[in-house]
């Protein structure tokens, strides 16, 4: 297929799902762990959203395992955001390339929150108690490049969630692939399927509770234990489609755009975009939009900016600090702040 017709044919790869929705009910709020669908770094989050065909940086450990393969240094980045509610988002990850064995990465998600009165019908003001509510994922990485163009991922993660007594955990797997081509000066294919695995279910010392055998007979055993069983819950299923590529490439200037197409078992069908705009690869301008097509969604226009400069005794090593702003509609705007080193 030559490059005039590989071209619109993907574009409606990536739009024709939007256009198409079997289902009258988007299944919104129907998962487990809806933490793991939270964007992580700020590169990524400044253009929308759409990084499945760049996965470039320590994130792609997040969005697509197989762009680590790329990535000739050693690179650890940390991210913080102030998510909705008052609650702390955080992502850690680490790459280390092996030579021909592969890259192998790790990586570790935190969500939390403030402690809250434990409140009950007959004390509303409190009794006393506390609880809080927190996530967490980690994961462990490996992707290799089967050629100089085409890269796999795969990464492994355990999951967990507590909300005060009760605990749930969860297995589950993503799956990456990118490829190179020569279409448009270097338009790059990802795809990556995300959240594979088991079911959760909330278990721990609450869901305990004691019976009468008989309450009709008088001095038959009151304390007889039983075990409440909650409904158990899917992962949030995900399948993104990405394209990319720069339009102006030269040793000033670089200017990249992208876009994926994101399939979810919790909501309807929606694409990302993005753009990045690089000044010497030391500055970087980014846009874009979250979660185009999406009915009922919460803002989408995002912003950032960053900043690469080598150390001061090592022209090897390369810290970056990125910053991204992303509007969230009537749950107010949310910023995220990354920190990476690569060396």
């Amino acid at each position: 297929m030559n490059a005039h017709r590989f071209v619109p044919v993907m574009v409606l790869a990536l739009l024709a799902p939007c256009a198409a929705r079997a289902q009258s009910v988007s299944k919104a709020g129907t998962v487990a762990a809806p933490f793991l669908e939270i964007p992580v770094g700020a590169a990524a989050i400044g253009m929308g959203g759409a990084f499945v065909s760049l996965a470039n940086d320590a994130s792609a450990l997040y969005w697509n395992a197989s762009g680590a393969a790329f990535q000739e240094n050693t690179q650890l980045l940390v991210s913080h955001m102030e998510w909705i509610a008052d609650t702390r988002f955080d992502f850690a990850a680490l790459v280390i390339p092996m030579g021909d064995f592969g890259t192998i990465g790790v990586t570790f998600t935190s969500l939390a929150m403030g402690d809250m009165k434990v409140r009950t019908v007959e004390l509303p003001e409190g009794t006393g108690e506390y609880f809080s509510a927190s996530d967490i994922a980690a994961g462990l990485s490996y992707s290799r490049r089967l050629s100089d163009r085409f890269t796999v991922g795969v990464t492994a993660k355990y999951i967990q969630q507590t909300i005060w007594h009760e605990t749930a955990t969860a297995f589950a797997f993503d799956l990456g692939t990118m490829f190179k081509t020569d279409l448009l000066g270097g338009l790059v294919i990802g795809a990556a399927l995300s959240n594979f695995g088991t079911d959760m279910q909330l278990e721990g010392r609450d869901m305990r509770r004691f019976a009468r055998v008989d309450p009709t007979k008088l001095g038959s055993n009151d304390q007889v234990p039983y075990t409440l069983e909650v409904q158990s819950w899917d992962l949030p299923l995900l399948f993104q489609l990405g394209l990319s590529f720069a339009p102006v490439r030269d040793d000033e200037y670089r200017w990249t755009i992208a876009a994926d197409a994101i399939h979810q078992s919790d909501n309807y069908e929606s694409v990302n975009l993005g753009t990045e705009f690089a000044f010497q690869e030391f500055l970087f301008v980014r846009a874009g939009y979250h979660s185009l097509f999406l009915a009922e969604s919460e803002g989408g226009l995002s912003a950032g900016l960053g900043v690469a400069s080598s150390a001061l005794f090592s022209t090897t090593t390369v810290f970056q600090v990125d910053y991204a702003y992303r509007d969230m509609g009537r749950l107010n705007a949310v910023h995220t702040l990354s920190l990476s080193v690569r060396f």
